[in-house]
């Protein structure tokens, strides 16, 4: 049985509660239309970037789960963008293509920090001499 630290059990909740605020933004500033969220969206991807910045640096990810995450942070990363790009065009008869490219994009704003910040922390850890 794996130990968990009281760290990554922070950084656990915070991503989690990211990714969540990230889908409720895309989802109530698109198809349920809140004046109140669309008012405030700059502020809410503001603090979506707050919250990746918190998981990044607090996270405590070494060794094998380093690579893991940095691997699944650039899949989401490109992922998200191409099919923020792309889904907009194939779901438009539906309704549904701005949903999901507000969601892509609120994820993207939510991951590229964190993931940035854990390549930083690798690139420094290996540099050190």
């Amino acid at each position: 049985m794996a130990l968990k630290s009281k760290e990554n059990i922070i950084s656990a909740w915070t991503f989690l509660i990211g990714v969540v605020l990230a889908i409720m933004v895309g989802v109530f500033t698109t198809l349920i239309k809140i004046p109140y969220l669309v008012t405030y969206s700059a502020q809410i991807y503001g603090l979506l970037v707050l919250i990746g910045i918190v998981v990044g640096s607090f996270i405590q990810v070494e060794g094998k789960e380093n690579h893991t995450f940095l691997i699944a942070g650039t899949v989401l990363v490109i992922v998200s963008k191409f099919g923020r790009e792309s889904v907009a065009g194939s779901l438009i008869g539906l309704g549904l293509g701005d949903v999901v490219s507000s969601i892509f994009g609120a994820l993207l704003i939510l991951f590229i920090p964190a993931t940035i910040i854990v390549a930083l922390k690798t690139v420094f850890s290996i540099a050190k001499i």
